[in-house]
């Protein structure tokens, strides 16, 4: 059984808890809090040193013998339980969960089901996976789900690739959501030291505890991230600067106390929400950031910068907004480039988040520079634009977004020489090299001077050159008043079929008045 029917299965229990009057928002929280308890069993009863982190009589056995009433009430008893339980990780996970099941026959369904799922090819990944599938389907099935940003797996796995992260360095997600960055860091460190074998046991209980540090401020989506970093071994600690933490991600507002007391780290990997601060909880309280904005990207952009240590290195997504906007914008762009060399900037492809028709960027960079990791002035000499939006199909669920664009990307990523490794646009692809001109202006990668982005640009980091396929050359374009006659008869047809339509709807005096308004607009006088 695959995860792709996993995730279907799990998905098709929404139509159980739909019968129980639960909400498409709840769907998902109310899934996983059971579906813990499942995979937290099947990890023990698999041969892994994983070990049981739920007390007896919260167990899935536990649950798993019962039915009826019995087994509703248990449940709601076991889920307080774990909420007040004396491990502060299981508290977390748990406080304030409470079901909205009301039928203990849906219950007894949803435990049959997960039941009769096929655990063994998913145990390796754990619920980050499953979790991931769930709120993709949300995303695409769902008005709730569709302004979530979800990023890709195969954006997070590329990203952490390039950045290729090391046992023993701290990485830091200011905008963890469900951890899907943290754990991608997490799998790629562990496949370089065969599953933390290589490491000593002072090295290997600091990836544990130590190495990975998130913030969460929506309290449910933290909750999945302390699940899903749980089953994935990795259990954190109290966090510096997030009183009453616990696990790998802290809940709070990176923008505000909370991502003022974190300390410096080797690498931050992250896609911080999109908007505005508006006040509330998630509003920008900063008092340490040297440059005022509303705008949550630069204020995370800031964050980012000045908490890498001398070295450091980040990945994160950003808008297309975040690079052109002027004013503080300028400001902030100018105070990166001075501060960190802004090596890489990958321009992504529209329609890989869920939110439609955004343009996104990954943005690549490292605190100083490798000959002096302090430097803290002209730090960027050189930027290298990837362009992998341009003439790029537009993604959906219809087209899906996979690793297999990604990888000319990540074969050209810190090459400085190419020497013709160039890669192309789609439509000279399969072209042999002895026919066309390799030059910088037909592949998707470019390197711009500093110097160009400041004197041509106005540092501005929105650089683009391919020519979109599909564009009209202005050239080619009618005269105006051509144009212009084309458009008036399209509107007058549209506004004659809308004549018929109100006719046959019965509305012909609401008709008579409208066109009476046109005329008098267009100024017509009656019958002309």
């Amino acid at each position: 059984m695959t995860n792709n029917d996993i995730v279907q299965k799990l998905w098709n229990l929404c139509d159980v808890l739909r019968d129980d009057g639960i909400n498409y928002s709840d769907y998902v929280t109310e899934l996983v809090l059971l579906l813990f308890i499942k995979m937290e069993y099947e990890l023990v009863q698999a041969d892994t040193p994983f070990e049981h982190k739920l007390p007896e009589g919260c167990r899935w056995p536990d649950l798993d013998s019962l039915s009826g009433i019995t087994l509703l009430n248990h449940y709601k008893q076991v889920l307080l339980d774990l909420s007040q339980h004396d491990d502060v990780l299981l508290s977390a996970i748990y406080t304030d969960a409470q079901t909205r099941l009301r039928e203990p026959r849906h219950l007894e369904q949803l435990i049959k089901t997960l039941d009769g799922i096929d655990w063994f090819s998913v145990k390796e990944d754990g619920l980050g996976d499953l979790y991931e599938g769930l709120l993709e389907k949300n995303a695409n099935e769902t008005k709730s789900g569709a302004g979530q940003y979800f990023t890709p797996r195969a954006l997070i796995d590329s990203i952490v690739r390039c950045i290729k992260p090391q046992a023993g360095e701290t990485i830091q997600d200011p905008a963890a959501g469900t951890a899907g960055f943290l754990i991608a860091a997490d799998r790629y460190i562990k496949e370089q030291t065969d599953d933390l074998f290589d490491l000593n046991d002072k090295d290997r209980e600091f990836q544990k505890h130590k190495a990975f540090i998130g913030v969460e401020l929506v309290p449910s989506t933290r909750r999945l991230a302390l699940m899903n970093t749980l089953l994935h071994g990795m259990e954190g600690g109290a966090q510096a600067g997030a009183e009453g933490s616990a696990g790998v991600v802290a809940q709070g507002n990176a923008l505000g106390q909370v991502g003022q007391g974190l300390p410096k780290v080797d690498i931050i990997l992250a896609n911080p929400p999109f908007g505005t601060s508006k006040g509330g909880e998630a509003s920008i309280t900063r008092d340490d950031l040297t440059y005022n904005t509303s705008n949550k990207q630069l204020a995370f952009l800031q964050h980012i910068y000045r908490a890498l240590k001398p070295g450091g290195r980040a990945a994160v997504v950003l808008p297309d907004n975040v690079l052109f906007e002027a004013g503080v914008g300028t400001d902030i762009r100018r105070d990166l480039m001075n501060k960190c060399n802004l090596h890489t900037i990958l321009r992504l492809p529209t329609g890989i988040f869920y939110a439609q028709g955004v343009k996104t960027n990954v943005l690549f960079f490292e605190k100083g520079t490798k000959e002096n990791p302090r430097q803290e002035e002209g730090c960027t000499e050189n930027v290298w634009v990837y362009d992998l939006r341009t003439n790029m199909p537009s993604f959906g669920k219809r087209t899906p977004f996979g690793k297999q664009h990604l990888k000319p990307f990540e074969a050209c990523f810190g090459k400085t020489d190419l020497k013709g490794e160039w890669s192309f646009t789609e439509e000279r692809t399969g072209q042999t090299q002895g026919s066309l001109e390799l030059s910088e202006e037909n592949s998707r990668l470019r390197c711009f001077t500093r110097d160009y982005i400041r004197d041509t640009k106005g540092d501005s980091l929105d650089i683009s050159w391919l020519k979109d396929k599909d564009s009209v050359d202005a050239a080619d374009l009618p005269e105006p008043k051509v144009l212009a006659a084309e458009a008036m008869a399209e509107l007058t047809e549209a506004l004659r079929e809308l004549d018929g339509l109100m006719q046959a709807l019965g509305e012909g005096d609401e008709a008579k008045v409208q066109k009476g308004l046109v005329a008098d607009v267009l100024g017509l006088g009656e019958g002309e």
